[in-house]
């Protein structure tokens, strides 16, 4: 059987290609540097985080990107000998108009390297590139409308791409308007017993997302609707464990079998707030007769757990340690790399630069958060001056959305810990009794997380844990709350600001997830 999802916490938009018996997924990474996640996989059942394809500068800069901005809905395919992934930077995307360069990279193998990228268009997001059986390529991305008499979501386009100029050909043609759900992107194209069939993600990637299907015998359409459009959604249906189903992509295994990978959202109890943010899950479908897809089993709901392909070896991997060295894969920053994250043989060193809420250069490295019940230890050795320079453990969502226990320096209690909230933009500190002095510099810090609370803790020792102020709301680290768009999650955070440009050092043994 396969567990729903296959790949926890902050994980969207997941497109899937296989290369002979191997799987891989591609997952949007928004602001956070290395940019796309690429998870490997033998059976569909174990996943593996292999890498970035995005771990240069070169390839990707996100300076200055909002919260949210960044790397959307990356799109993998395989033909000809070479990995092709075509990806969007998206700089602006809360106001009318969206500024979304779209670029193309290419490598012969997954683990790269990957070629400078080439910009294609910017008329919209979510492009992907389809191989035709006759060896031309088509690319595709929706329109963003940004006339205020206009729907936003102006529908999908296919332009030729040659591949010796690297350049799109001829004019984008409009080939599908969306179905009545509307808010139509996420388009993927598929060839298959002479029909060519688009499969998009509609509704929002909210509460009432869907995945739609059409077909047609021509390229250029005109494309119809799949009789029971959604083939798949949660909407309507809170009692599902899978909530927010939608942007899809297919795979055929080796045996005949297909497969829908799709990102989906785990509300924390009793609210609507999805705090692990975009997961990936994955269902099972099938051709039928009418030349139609389905899910198997009928239905058009996800489920938590579905049947493995048959006829693939269980391939599982070694289970991640709670303590992964800082070189890991699943360690990112906001923004880009820094020369202010120093990894070390026994441990990190961060030198302090600009606050949580900068858009531009913090010395942060954070893991997501993969489970709804958590505790995170690190041990800190740090000797403020000032009280403009601080170094802590956070819980991060956003440059709007934190909580943060640091340590820093106070003119008249000395060294001493303090806990940061940003809610929603709106900043409140010291918390609870303000500000606890401490002895040494030297101190484990803990949060722990458990369902919508979140808890904070010192100790000198190791050993002994007192609470560092009062229970938070880990729920409001979340995509569904606020007034800003979100579409990352929450993740762990090891942070350091020197507010005065100095650039003092924190040092940190180990960071320790536990769920």
């Amino acid at each position: 059987m396969i567990t729903n999802p296959i790949l926890p916490g902050f994980n969207p938009d997941p497109s899937i290609c296989r290369v002979g018996d191997d799987y891989y997924v591609a997952t949007s990474t928004f602001e956070w540097f290395p940019g796309v996640q690429i998870h490997h996989s033998k059976d569909l059942v174990h996943w593996e985080l292999i890498g970035h394809a995005l771990r240069e500068t070169r390839l990707l800069n996100l300076k200055g990107v909002p919260s949210s901005g960044g790397v959307w809905a990356p799109a993998l395919s395989y033909a000809d000998g070479l990995f092709y992934l075509c990806y969007t930077v998206v700089h602006q995307h809360e106001a009318a108009t969206k500024d979304t360069p779209n670029f193309l990279t290419t490598a012969s193998s997954i683990e790269g390297p990957w070629s400078d990228p080439v910009f294609i268009n910017s008329s919209g997001f979510d492009p992907s590139l389809f191989h035709d059986e006759d060896g031309k390529k088509y690319w595709l991305n929706m329109v963003w409308d940004h006339r205020p008499d206009r729907h936003p979501f102006y529908g999908i386009v296919l332009q030729e791409y040659d591949p010796e100029s690297k350049k799109l050909a001829g004019k984008p043609e409009l080939i599908f308007k969306g179905s009545p759900i509307r808010l139509t992107e996420g388009p993927h194209l598929y060839k298959r017993n002479g029909y060519y069939y688009l499969l998009t993600a509609e509704g929002g990637t909210e509460y009432e997302h869907a995945v739609t299907l059409a077909r047609s015998h021509d390229l250029l359409g005109p494309y119809e609707l799949h009789p029971q459009n959604p083939i798949l959604t949660s909407s309507g249906k809170p009692e599902l464990s899978l909530q927010k189903a939608g942007h899809a992509s297919l795979v055929e295994t080796q045996g005949g079998e297909w497969y829908m990978p799709h990102l989906c959202g785990r509300p924390l109890s009793g609210t609507n707030r999805c705090n692990l943010g975009r997961e990936t899950a994955i269902q099972k479908v099938e051709w039928r007769e009418d030349d139609w897809l389905y899910l198997a089993g009928g239905g058009n709901h996800p489920k938590a757990e579905i049947a493995s392909p048959a006829g693939l070896e269980p391939h599982p991997f070694p289970i991640l340690p709670e303590r992964l060295p800082f070189d890991s894969p699943h360690y990112a920053s906001p923004r880009g790399p820094s020369s202010s994250v120093v990894r070390e043989p026994n441990g990190l060193r961060l030198h302090g630069r600009e606050s949580l809420e900068s858009n531009f250069e913090q010395a942060m490295l954070a893991r997501r958060l993969t489970q709804q019940t958590a505790t995170v230890t690190t041990k800190i050795s740090f000797q403020p001056q000032s009280f403009q320079q601080m170094a802590g453990i956070a819980a991060y969502y956003n440059t709007y959305l934190f909580h943060y226990l640091y340590l820093s320096m106070d003119e008249d209690k000395g060294l001493c810990l303090q806990i940061h909230t940003c809610d929603d933009g709106v900043s409140s500190f010291p918390l609870g009794s303000a500000i606890i002095p401490v002895s040494t510099g030297e101190l484990y810090l803990r949060a722990t997380f458990d369902d919508c609370a979140l808890q904070f803790y010192f100790s000198e020792d190791g050993e002994s844990f007192r609470n560092a102020g009062p229970g938070l709301d880990a729920s409001i680290l979340s995509d569904d709350y606020g007034k800003h768009w979100g579409f990352t999650g929450t993740f762990i955070a090891l942070a350091c600001q020197d507010l005065t440009g100095a650039g003092l050092p924190a040092n940190f043994a180990f960071l320790e997830l536990s769920t």
